[in-house]
């Protein structure tokens, strides 16, 4: 038993130490402060600031609108820094909002998505669910993940180019 407490405290704490590095139309779109997410309620505000902001950058990226994904990036790296054990997945969000081109924004944005996901994975859930999704073609193939509001696939990785590539692979819930 002492074995497996210590293996999922490590888990925890390393959920964002671990890091090594919506829309239908293509027309750029100004990124809004991200706002509460009424689909998805977190306990813990820090965390609901997080994942909206999440939400802004990944909706970006669905939409391939690369400013707006910049500006999403800033803001979420910022979010990122105050929390604590999340300072180095910030600096993955700074990569993306310093990166020349969308390309490299979504290479970044499966290293961020993976540290968000274990962040997430511990968050207690007060209203909706948040869905972890995957798309095996991503990365030429490596795959990459990314964290939802809704059950259905928007691609952040390929935008119009592949919307619908991925499935659902875990859902996150309400604890009862």
């Amino acid at each position: 038993m002492k074995n497996y407490a210590g293996v999922v405290l490590i888990f925890v704490l390393a959920a964002c130490s671990n890091a090594q590095n919506p829309k239908e139309t293509s027309e750029p779109k100004k990124v809004q402060a991200a706002t509460t997410n009424t689909a998805v309620e977190l306990e813990n505000p820090k965390l609901q600031s997080i994942y909206n902001n999440y939400v802004v950058l990944k909706d970006a990226l669905v939409a391939s609108d690369y400013e707006p994904a910049k500006q999403a990036a800033s803001a979420l790296e910022k979010q990122l820094a105050g929390y604590e054990g999340c300072e180095n997945t910030s600096l993955i969000a700074k990569k993306i909002s310093a990166s020349k081109d969308l390309a490299a924004q979504r290479k970044e944005f499966t290293y961020l998505s993976s540290d968000v996901i274990a962040l997430f994975n511990h968050a207690t859930i007060k209203k909706g669910t948040i869905y972890v999704e995957h798309c095996p073609m991503a990365n030429k193939g490596d795959g990459g993940s990314w964290l939802s509001s809704e059950k259905k696939i928007q691609n952040p990785y390929y935008g119009d180019e592949m919307m619908e590539c991925g499935t659902v692979t875990d859902e996150f819930k309400v604890s009862i």
